[in-house]
């Protein structure tokens, strides 16, 4: 379950996630009644309730998970005493509350010595749930009905509510005084990943969905798991310019293992040919040679799809197949150190260039056998190994969000409203910017529109934000 998982008055938990087995765990609420909660729900709870005891506040769960049943019960109790009209307003019905999700609870403050239960008696003592309000993000949790959001949550303000989304999103939502529904339409951005060995370029992607509780995520040009490097990764809206970001140049330093050559064309795969290496391989020659445009094979070993299917299951299933071939160009390239049976080299590269097959057609130039056997992507477009974050670093919250404007290298204008209301909505408008390919236009409070290309003497929409 996403930590995100949206639950409000016009979307139903679904019946196939009431099913799936949770993990909840018991307490006991501040009635001293048996109840379940979500067992990382508690966890985060308890260290509130520590922290929270430290500065003389004591609070304690009212109610935590429910069952469907259970708030059919709260449901109808609301209407036979106040009429249906009035239990809709506050009362969630039966498949349509977020206590089914087990991750949000009514929590209640220690006032002389017996805890709030009733709901005009905690408005009253206002100020005590609001100084609580202040360290919930800190603990991973947010106040999921705040003041002045009844338009969007559909639910008045009420300050017991709290949910668990991780700290991360917490602090998100918090820093821009967002809702959950807001969250998930608004958020977005490009993270910097710094991809370790071993990871695929898809568990990276699936974490960051984990981390931030969204699902709408994507990374900008494939990094083999054995590779290392700058991996940039796409969140919400931003995944419009993944297409953009994609066709930047990179930069990588690979390592060589000369005498062998695998099936995969790196260290990982099968060892298919030996070679004795020779001496005197003029490397350096070989890399001036292939500073140039040239057709790259595509290896066995890739997603590209021939009749509908991916390379690499025709290469796993040991049917041949005619390899396809890729214009790339090798924009730099430098030895950077040279041993007996190794080499070492940098390389500026256009997009769909195989760093493997590079290697490979460079030895082939040599008369040699060569595999990679490491491979660091140091660079795309402007954006630098630097710039990069580690997923565990990200997780602890230690990462830096860029936007779309920090990361596309086409000009940002500023336009007035009236300007701002035709780009809203699409329309053609006059090339009064000199524009030659692309550019990005923002509102005067910065609020970013959209990217418009060249079209004749006219803008249009490239894409709308």
């Amino acid at each position: 379950m996403l930590l995100t998982t949206l639950v409000n008055k016009e979307i139903a938990v679904k019946e196939n996630y009431l099913d799936k087995s949770r993990k909840l765990v018991s307490t006991k609420n501040i009635n001293n009644e048996d109840i379940l909660i979500e067992e990382e729900t508690y966890q985060a709870f308890t260290m509130l309730r520590s922290f929270l005891e430290k500065k003389k506040i004591i609070i304690g769960i009212e109610s935590a998970y429910r069952t469907v049943e259970e708030q059919e019960a709260i449901y109808e109790e609301f209407v036979t005493k106040y009429g249906k009209d009035y239990a809709e307003k506050v009362v969630a019905p039966p498949y349509h509350s977020e206590h089914h999700l087990g991750v949000c609870l009514d929590f209640s403050i220690l006032v002389d010595e017996h805890f709030i239960i009733d709901n005009k008696e905690a408005l009253k003592n206002i100020s005590l749930y609001e100084e609580v309000h202040k360290y919930l993000a800190l603990f991973g949790f947010i106040l999921r009905y705040p003041k002045n959001k009844k338009e969007i949550t559909k639910y008045p303000y009420e300050p017991w509510h709290i949910r668990y989304v991780g700290k991360n999103i917490a602090l998100v939502m918090a820093s821009n005084n967002w809702t959950l529904e807001e969250y998930l339409t608004d958020f977005s951005g490009i993270i910097v990943v710094n991809k370790e060995k071993g990871m695929t370029s898809f568990d990276v992607v699936y974490n960051i969905k984990k981390i931030f509780g969204i699902r709408k995520v994507g990374h900008t040009g494939t990094l083999d798991p054995l590779a290392e490097g700058v991996l940039i990764v796409a969140l919400g809206k931003a995944t419009k310019v993944v297409e953009l970001l994609t066709s930047y140049e990179k930069e990588y330093i690979a390592s060589v293992k000369l005498g062998i050559k695998t099936d995969t064309l790196d260290i990982t795969g099968k060892v298919i040919n030996y070679i004795k290496v020779e001496d005197n391989l003029n490397i350096e020659e070989a890399l001036e040679y292939f500073k140039r445009t040239y057709l790259q094979e595509v290896p066995i070993y890739s997603a590209v799809k021939v009749k509908g299917k991916k390379l690499y299951q025709y290469a796993r299933e040991n049917k041949s197949i005619k390899l396809p071939k890729k214009e790339v160009t090798i924009k730099e390239i430098s030895l950077l150190d040279k041993k007996k049976d190794s080499f070492t080299f940098k390389a500026l590269v256009s997009k769909g260039c195989y760093i493997r097959s590079l290697i490979n057609d460079i030895c082939s130039y040599l008369g040699t056998y060569g595999t990679m056997a490491s491979l660091v992507r140091t660079k795309q477009g402007d954006i630098s190994l630097s710039d990069a974050y580690k997923l565990d670093d990200i997780r602890k919250n230690n990462y830096k969000l860029l936007s779309i404007k920090d990361v596309l290298s086409f000009p940002v204008i500023s336009v007035n409203s009236s300007l701002a209301f035709k780009i809203k909505n699409g329309q053609v408008i006059d090339n009064l910017f000199s524009i030659k390919d692309k550019v990005l236009f923002e509102d005067e409070d910065g609020i970013f529109l959209g990217i418009y290309e060249v079209s004749g003497e006219k803008l249009k929409v490239w894409k709308n934000f």
